[in-house]
């Protein structure tokens, strides 16, 4: 009998657990808890931590999981891990659905860097206007660089005061578009983007509007990640549910 667990906060989870619902397979939809409103699912869903790998293998023997999909964010390395850790002790079967990265084009004028560490050391030491698309989570070491402007895009608003001295910040949920990124960048004299290479149609819309204002991107590459079975579209996933998910902790 098939029950999955599905890791989601990204389109590609939502659209996953739209398709689950839609054939009547028995899922639930979990959520980190990182946005104060969550997207609706039409699963069953849990919001919060499962307390590391041990925590998430006692959840998939508990819950009766037969099956896990890890749909959340390519830079999501600690939750990945965990997963790939508890499916390999309790034999349930792992898939991940990550969307494909980014690669330059024409035009393009990107600094490939390994980690946030390195992107604070790419912007440069005269002030300049930092778009910082990088999620709330990483903003801390871009407090070595207090010259800049930084422009934050935020899907919930901050809580607390930000460790950045000059900051705008814009509440939005993607998905984006190029013109209503370009627009924006436009309006607060953005000169740098900071971005990390998450992939994905929604999110690209800062490149393709940065490649059309010829801005510098400096673009952090992705985690890496344990060995894991991967594929691209929720199609596959669903396939490999219906044919190929027998495999044990593959």
């Amino acid at each position: 009998m098939t029950r999955v667990l599905l890791l989601g906060g990204t389109t590609e989870a939502s659209l996953l657990a739209q398709a689950l619902a839609q054939a009547g397979i028995d899922a639930v939809f979990s959520y980190a808890g990182r946005t104060g409103a969550p997207v609706a699912q039409p699963l069953p869903t849990r919001i919060g931590g499962f307390g590391g790998a041990a925590g998430m293998a006692q959840a998939l023997r508990e819950g009766g999981f037969s099956h896990l999909v890890d749909a959340t964010h390519p830079f999501a390395a600690r939750i990945s891990a965990n997963a790939a850790e508890a499916c390999a002790a309790t034999g349930v079967a792992l898939i991940a659905l990550q969307r494909p990265a980014w690669a330059a084009q024409q035009g393009d004028r990107w600094t490939r860097v390994a980690d946030t560490t390195a992107a604070v050391a790419a912007l440069p030491d005269a002030p300049a206007r930092v778009f910082l698309a990088t999620g709330k989570q990483g903003l801390l070491p871009f407090a070595a660089k207090p010259q800049h402007h930084y422009l934050l895009r935020l899907v919930d608003p901050p809580e607390a005061p930000l460790p950045l001295p000059q900051t705008s910040v814009v509440i939005a949920r993607g998905p984006f578009d190029a013109e209503g990124d370009r627009a924006l960048m436009d309006a607060h004299r953005v000169t740098h983007v900071v971005a990390k290479n998450a992939g994905g149609l929604g999110a690209e819309a800062k490149l393709i509007a940065a490649r059309a204002l010829g801005l510098p991107v400096i673009l952090i590459d992705r985690p890496a990640l344990p060995p894991r079975r991967e594929v691209a579209s929720v199609a596959e996933v669903m396939d490999w549910l219906a044919h190929a998910g027998t495999e044990r902790g593959v």
